[in-house]
């Protein structure tokens, strides 16, 4: 078989492009070395002068070219990548000083800024450790803060439920407080260290970003709030939603389910309304009690939802974020509708 040669071309054509495509795969970038210089900066305490970072691992010529290639990145790039450091004991150590209780705005994280100058990345702004402090309250990392024990109830007991009650009759008769002091350790060490690794989940977010362009939106002006739990996120663009365990035979607003096992939670088990002065409140409406930061609301009572407030049903977490924007529109409309 005899093939002609504009054929014979197309084809050598048709396999180059591959190698075109694959050709920059593995080449080490300069957002590459700047990462690089910024985690051991935060986890070492060596001491770095001009390119001595550069020139331990690669050839003279090879490390001026790298910081000059390092100065001509875009502002933002940099910006991107100094904003990804993890925070460090010190800087953990200031946070968790803020209570709980309080509703902190972002001039506390500028004060916070402005006092430790030295205890805290230069890269740092008032929003991140606004973000951060609410991981920390959301863990149960906060000084004032103690991790509350999972709820229990009246229910069908499987084979763990029913091993884990043994465990705890055995305890009860010789308690180790030593032991529960290293297990508390441990848990908190493992908390700890999941924290850490959502945090390097938006490094990989931010990857996926510019390959396809989205990204997750903010609030819109029909969206009062949101509860953000660790998989998914509710928008409450309604006055009221039922929130619970959807079945075939009822549907809800909000299905908890999507979330994580939710076969403790009742088919419905609180209402989230908004009142005309702009308050939030949620009635508990199942058997089983509804913990706001740390406070059970039990069955048939109802409490004020603040933003950022921390809601835990059957072991399920979930913050509750308000749109202040909107929520300030309607005060302010509903302020004028009684002056008339």
């Amino acid at each position: 078989m005899v093939l002609a040669p504009s054929s014979m071309t197309k084809r050598m054509k048709k396999n180059k492009q591959p190698l075109q495509i694959t050709k920059d795969l593995g080449r080490w970038k300069p957002t590459d070395d700047l990462l690089l210089i910024n985690a051991v900066l935060q986890t070492t305490d060596l001491t770095f002068r001009n390119a001595g970072t550069l020139c331990c691992m690669t050839p003279s010529y090879q490390s001026e070219l790298a910081w000059q290639s390092m100065r001509q990145l875009h502002p933002e790039a940099i910006a991107a990548i100094q904003s990804k450091a993890l925070f460090s004991q010190a800087e953990e150590a200031l946070l968790a000083k803020i209570t709980s209780s309080s509703q902190p705005k972002l001039e506390v994280f500028q004060d916070l800024l402005n006092k430790h100058p030295n205890v805290f990345y230069p890269s740092r702004t008032a929003k991140n450790l606004m973000v951060h402090w609410q991981l920390l309250k959301q863990y149960y990392l906060l000084e004032d803060q103690s991790v509350q024990p999972l709820p229990k109830g009246e229910q069908v007991l499987n084979f763990s439920d029913a091993e884990q009650v043994v465990d705890d009759a055995k305890l009860k008769d010789s308690r180790d407080e030593v032991l529960e002091h290293e297990l508390m350790i441990a848990d908190r060490h493992q908390k700890r260290e999941i924290r850490q690794l959502e945090q390097e989940l938006p490094r990989w977010q931010v990857l996926v970003d510019s390959i396809t362009g989205m990204n997750s939106p903010d609030f819109d002006n029909q969206t009062l709030a949101a509860l953000r739990g660790r998989m998914v996120r509710y928008l409450m663009r309604s006055r009221e939603i039922t929130l619970g365990r959807a079945t075939k035979d009822k549907q809800i607003d909000v299905d908890l389910s999507l979330e994580g096992p939710a076969w403790k939670i009742s088919r419905k088990q609180g209402i989230i309304k908004l009142k005309n002065n702009g308050d939030f409140f949620i009635a508990n409406e199942g058997r089983r009690p509804i913990y706001i930061d740390g406070r059970p609301v039990l069955s048939g009572n109802k409490w004020k939802l603040n933003n950022n407030s921390v809601m835990e049903i059957a072991g399920l977490r979930f913050v509750f974020l308000i749109n202040q924007e909107l929520i300030s529109l309607i005060k302010a409309e509903a302020a004028k509708m009684n002056q008339a």
